[in-house]
């Protein structure tokens, strides 16, 4: 059974990574410093999976303590990162110190392991501020917004850099939204939650008193921002499929954006979370927020038809889940 190291795979992405690797046959181990996450986590991936979790209470930036405690390697999916757009504009230093010397850590366990494969967690923050609606991969990399977008930048050429022992695959993601379908594992925001679907379950759960949709005056269908909306067990397939497409491929480092190949407007995406699961939601229209772009979606040609992976569950899908997710979070301890 292969092992792949997951970084910072207690988190929203990593843990239903975790559970897609288990499914396929993977053995994750997984390190994560609990910043942003709780050991309940853990718990629940191995209450979904059926199987004892490989995991060890370590950061990402200590290499020597990482190698010493995980054994033989065959891939790595590296996750662990700081991650808030707003936070990275007020903690630059900090943004690029975690997220950076994470990385080369990483790297450097990575090579010491013989692992073969190596998947990063990049974002479509990459495209900075394009004037593309739909991009691809051939899309020019734009003027990076804020220092979270810009460390993603600098880690992806950090990877395209230099000779590795290993294949590289960057999965760039577009807006990762739902939960696991037992309700058992989903985004657990710390404080203020930075995204919106969050913000969305947290008002309809009246922890917040309102939402705020920033801006109705964009050139689009209804004046409010476009986005692809990606299931996160779909966004967690991609990695598997990741893993097995870099075990036959060629090139030393390929790219793949990771979205459904769809928009929707905010509003569209909370009148899909009012219908499906019998809600009304108070929100209110604010003025534009700096920094956000009108519209960001991705043609899906390239990761359909090289890694054969696409995007299955739609948006109502998405909505329901999080709305789950949210009326079970009273077992989780010391994040809510």
């Amino acid at each position: 059974m292969k092992r792949i190291l997951v970084t910072g795979g207690l988190g929203y992405i990593g843990s239903h990574t975790c559970v897609a690797l288990i499914e396929a046959g993977y053995h994750p181990v997984v390190i994560d410093n609990l910043r942003n996450t709780t050991f309940s986590v853990k718990e629940s991936i191995e209450e979904i999976s059926g199987k004892s979790l490989e995991f060890y209470e370590l950061d990402a930036k200590d290499a020597k303590s990482v190698s010493n405690s995980i054994g033989h390697l065959d891939g790595v999916i590296h996750f662990a990162a700081l991650k808030s757009v707003g936070e990275s504009i007020e903690k630059p230093i900090e943004y690029y110190t975690e997220n950076l010397e994470s990385l080369l850590s990483i790297i450097q366990v990575a090579n010491e392991k013989n692992a073969k494969s190596f998947i990063f967690s990049s974002s479509a923050t990459v495209y900075g501020d394009t004037n593309e609606s739909c991009v691809t991969e051939e899309t020019p990399l734009g003027k990076p917004l804020n220092p979270y977008g810009h460390t993603k930048i600098l880690g992806e050429k950090i990877l395209q850099s230099g000779k590795q022992k290993f294949k590289t695959i960057l999965l760039r993601y577009f807006n990762p939204v739902g939960a696991h379908e037992s309700a058992k594992i989903g985004e657990l925001p710390n404080g203020v939650p930075n995204n919106l679907v969050p913000y969305i379950t947290q008002t309809a759960a009246g922890k917040r008193k309102m939402l705020t949709v920033f801006g109705n005056d964009y050139n689009t269908k209804d004046g409010t921002c476009i986005r692809d909306f990606i299931h996160v067990v779909d966004l967690a397939g991609a990695h598997v499929a990741a893993l097995n497409y870099s075990e036959k491929m060629t090139e030393a480092v390929d790219v793949f954006n990771v979205g459904t190949g769809k928009g929707n407007t905010v509003l569209e995406l909370i009148e899909t979370f009012e219908k499906v699961n019998k809600l009304k939601l108070d929100y209110k229209i604010g003025d534009r927020r700096t920094g956000d772009i009108e519209a960001l979606f991705t043609d899906t040609l390239k990761i359909e038809s090289k890694l054969g992976w696409k995007a299955e569950k739609e948006l109502p899908t998405s909505m329901k889940d999080s709305w789950e997710w949210e009326k079970s979070l009273g077992h989780y301890k010391g994040l809510i």
